[in-house]
């Protein structure tokens, strides 16, 4: 049994690195090419991810260990979900869903697979926040009975319906975390959930945890309460009084003054107007909440130099923590973007989605290593950067001067195909020194195969 794990383990770290530097998609056979083993037996690759003999959860366990241990205060993660398009309708999970990306005048349909993901943030000196996965999950949907279904059929489609819900399972992987966090030694540290509207409902709310809170965006025209002022003499206690401003109402209200606050947001601070009411109770929150919230004005912009002044559309926010402060709740939820930052770097540069696995724990797996080796990529790049500044030995290209506050992944990913391959690389101008060692060095990562064995899809 302990040669077994010994292989499984060696075969996963050889998959990740793969998953990392990989020329073609990202498939199990491009990663048994990228390894250089093409002309070996490719189906212990597939039975290892098939039959969970690797686990994503305990590939995760030691970037958020790193996370908790090298920051203090409270615990932010942002968590949202995503879909990967696929095109074969016998792959699990896979079902027609809305596409975020389409036009608002016009509902378009896809073909593809729900996940849900949660990321940690790894804080800057300016203000400034990183994003590092810590959870995935695969989020599927139950398959809808046929027309000649019983009607006990469709019932049990109704109860699993509501049991798979996004905001269901996001109140289940808020629980995950927070127990985590209380036994691994920070139960007395707040876990700080930054979430979209899509999350922002009685489900999560409700079914927060002890020492959570929890920021999100709401509807304009949202019904809040204020606190009741006077309690009745007789009967049931009174736990709404007068009704509260609409979000848009207190935006357009000239009464109350704007406030500016300086966050850190696009590379460097900048100044947002908001205005502040609370604190405040929402029928869909429930009695045990006193909320805040927080109208952050249109921001102007210009497509060109000497363009129309354009203004984005205002943002209404709620925090379940009524005493923290307005420049602490907009700056966590700034942070959230980033998120979507980890959605576009996994799906464009690591392919998830691409691997052609039908199974439900081969589905599951297949992607959740492939953003745990994304995870385990941001936090040694986080972890040299703070040892020091130049760890990147790749210089840049000349349309590359401008320096970002942050290395971007891209550019983490062609050092580490510099770190693996530069000594298989020889060129006939180069001067290259003889080894004293003459026996050659083996690589797990093969540059030949990875190269000449690469494959793209369009």
């Amino acid at each position: 049994m302990r040669g077994l794990d010994c292989r499984h383990a060696r075969r996963i770290t050889e998959h990740q690195l793969a998953q990392l530097v990989c020329l073609g998609t990202h498939t199990v056979s491009g990663l048994l090419s990228t390894c250089g083993h093409q002309f070996r037996d490719w189906s212990a690759a597939y039975r290892m991810y098939e039959r969970g003999r690797v686990s994503p959860e305990r590939l995760f366990e030691p970037v958020r260990q790193w996370l908790c241990k090298n920051q203090d205060g409270a615990v932010v993660m942002a968590m949202d979900d995503t879909r990967t398009k696929k095109s074969g309708r016998k792959t699990h999970g896979v079902k027609y869903m809305r596409d975020p990306m389409g036009p608002p005048f016009r509902v378009n349909f896809i073909l593809a697979q729900r996940f849900l993901q949660t990321s940690m943030a790894l804080k800057g000196k300016q203000g400034e926040a990183r994003m590092i996965p810590v959870d995935w999950v695969h989020a599927p949907l139950p398959v809808k009975p046929g027309a000649r279904a019983s009607e006990q059929e469709w019932e049990v489609y109704e109860a699993e319906s509501k049991k798979c819900r996004i905001s269901v399972l996001g109140a289940n992987r808020i629980m995950h975390m927070r127990s985590w966090l209380d036994e691994h030694g920070a139960k007395e540290r707040r876990l700080w959930t930054v979430v979209d509207g899509s999350f922002t409902n009685g489900t999560v709310i409700k079914h927060l945890p002890q020492n959570t809170t929890l920021t999100g965006r709401i509807r304009a025209d949202a019904k809040l309460y204020y606190l009741p002022k006077q309690q009745r003499d007789r009967g049931r206690r009174r736990v709404y009084g007068d009704r509260a401003p609409t979000p848009e109402q207190l935006r357009q209200d000239t009464t109350v003054p704007w406030q500016e606050c300086e966050v850190f947001f696009g590379g460097k601070l900048r100044k947002l107007r908001v205005k502040h009411l609370g604190p405040l109770r929402w029928r869909t929150a429930g009695q045990h909440y006193n909320l805040q919230l927080i109208v952050i004005a249109p921001t102007a912009y210009r497509n060109t130099k000497n363009g129309k002044r354009l203004y984005r559309k205002p943002a209404y926010l709620i925090c379940t923590d009524p005493n923290a402060t307005i420049k602490e709740v907009i700056q966590h939820y700034l942070w959230r973007w980033d998120i979507e930052v980890n959605f576009r770097d996994q799906k464009t540069l690591l392919g998830v989605g691409e691997a052609q696995v039908r199974t439900p724990k081969a589905v599951q797996n297949v992607t959740g290593c492939q953003v745990a080796a994304y995870a385990m990529l941001l936090t040694a790049a986080a972890q040299c950067q703070k040892q020091n500044d130049t760890f990147l030995h790749l210089p840049r290209a000349k349309w590359q001067r401008k320096k970002s506050y942050r290395p971007t992944t891209m550019r983490l990913i062609q050092n580490l195909r510099a770190e693996l391959w530069t000594q298989s690389i020889h060129f006939s101008s180069f001067d290259i020194q003889q080894q004293t060692n003459t026996k050659p060095e083996k690589y797990q990562i093969n540059l030949e195969s990875a190269l000449l064995y690469a494959t793209s899809y369009s």
